[in-house]
């Protein structure tokens, strides 16, 4: 089976071919630093470096870029209200989410480039387009022309399905470049000082490194619109082919609402990591299809871990062979649009066929190899402390006399083991794949 990606500008899945043999171009929108990373942008963070995992695991040089806007209006104004320079606001932010990131176990890019460091790109690229007769400076700053470009034949609306006729307000035309302000950072340019304006600072650096054309452009979907689509419609009138396909990850919600500063909503990182391990906050933040929304929730949360250990229990208990190769089916999940509820789902029928083999040991490889792809090899990751392992060792032992008890009807026995758990703090949760339990708060 080929490779096959649902492009969100066509709406269709398509085969996969990079522009160049043997190699991947892909760009990915990264961090805005303006405060601590939530759950939320880690999920972008997790979808794509499973992708970018698996061409990496069939052979495939990837060069990886993802950005970092370190210049924009809410850093300014989250700055300056903490009295703080903008410099050092963003710097430590940064930080935070590249903390994040290596934590979850997200590779690094090939590159991390900054907007603040590529203002020679932006300029550049706005003389294209002003050459072009597609952007105008005005006042000091520089603005994209979209009816030029729409009415030139431009593709404006491609990628989110937004017809220009039917947007809200008289002027579409969007900032390139934004004139200098008092207390604001500025660079000097052929048209006044300023700063760049978000979507230039994407296209001028994903060109930069991936060159005119590329295979993948990446990032959530609150980016389809609007700086996904000025990305484009941009590039695509300084003349560049740009994106050849593009992946947009769903959000992560709470009672059905985006995760989001503003909603008041937010799961930090570190507050997530006192409830489960890194590597099982990433393997529920991976859990779902990248393109589905992940509904957050304590009981979902501790779902995933549990579901973590069992395949690190198993890999454990089989001596933990070195990894071999996956299964055909994992190949196809991944291969169909990096299905991953798919592939976990063959890692855990590989699981449960190694809970019943002789000899586990080649399932074990098979599962650590598979686990690998998607980041959560428990070969690769630190186990469980010796206190938590010694408690679930004593919790499992209650919880096998307690299935006895209801297989033999003896409801006393069972309410026995079932009320003393609770009164020791251990909450059980009867699933279709056997009981779990989890310390309550």
């Amino acid at each position: 089976m080929n490779q096959r990606i649902f492009d969100t500008k066509t709406r269709t899945l398509r085969d996969f071919e990079p522009l160049t043999p043997g190699r991947v171009s892909m760009y990915v929108c990264g961090a805005t630093p303006q405060a601590k990373p939530h759950i939320g942008h880690l999920r972008s963070g997790v979808a794509f470096d499973i992708v970018r995992r698996w061409f990496l695991a069939n052979g495939y040089d990837v060069a990886f870029v993802r950005n970092v806007t370190d210049i924009d209006d809410k850093i300014l104004t989250k700055a300056s209200e903490h009295g703080r320079p903008w410099w050092e606001w963003v710097s430590t932010h940064e930080r935070e989410f590249t903390r994040a990131y290596d934590t979850l176990g997200v590779l690094p890019p090939s590159v991390e480039p900054r907007a603040t460091g590529h203002v020679t790109q932006m300029v550049e690229y706005m003389q294209r387009l002003i050459d072009a007769g597609f952007a105008y400076p005005r006042d000091g700053s520089v603005y994209f022309d979209v009816n030029a470009w729409v009415n030139g034949g431009g593709d404006y609306g491609s990628i989110s399905g937004n017809r220009l006729e039917d947007m809200t307000g008289d002027d579409p035309d969007f900032a390139l470049w934004k004139a200098a302000k008092p207390g604001e950072p500025s660079w000097p340019t052929p048209w006044g000082p300023g700063r760049p304006g978000w979507h230039l600072e994407c296209s001028a650096m994903s060109t930069w490194y991936l060159g005119p054309e590329f295979d993948i452009h990446g990032g959530g979907l609150d980016l389809q619109f609007p700086h996904h689509e000025n990305e484009q419609a941009q590039s695509h009138a300084a003349g560049d082919g740009f994106a050849r396909f593009w992946m947009h990850n769903h959000w992560v919600t709470m009672a059905g609402e985006k995760m989001s500063k503003s909603l008041g909503n937010v799961l930090s990182i570190d507050a997530m990591l006192e409830q489960v391990r890194p590597v099982e906050l990433r393997y529920y933040l991976g859990s779902a299809h990248y393109r589905s929304v992940l509904e957050y929730s304590p009981e979902a949360l501790q779902e995933a871990a549990a579901g973590y250990r069992r395949i690190e229990e198993f890999v454990k208990r089989a001596g933990t062979p070195e990894p071999t190769t996956w299964t055909e089916g994992f190949a196809q999940a991944l291969d169909d649009d990096f299905a991953v509820p798919k592939a976990l789902a063959e890692i855990h029928n590989v699981v449960r066929e190694g809970n019943k083999a002789a000899d586990p040991v080649p399932l074990a490889a098979q599962v650590r190899a598979m686990a690998a792809v998607l980041g959560v090899d428990p070969g690769a990751w630190p186990s469980s402390s010796s206190n938590s392992a010694a408690l679930d060792v004593l919790v499992r032992a209650e919880l096998e006399r307690r299935a006895t008890a209801r297989a033999e009807k003896d409801w006393a026995t069972a309410d026995e083991v079932r009320d003393r758990l609770a009164a020791a703090g251990i909450e059980v949760t009867d699933t279709a794949e056997g009981p779990q339990w989890q310390v309550k708060e």
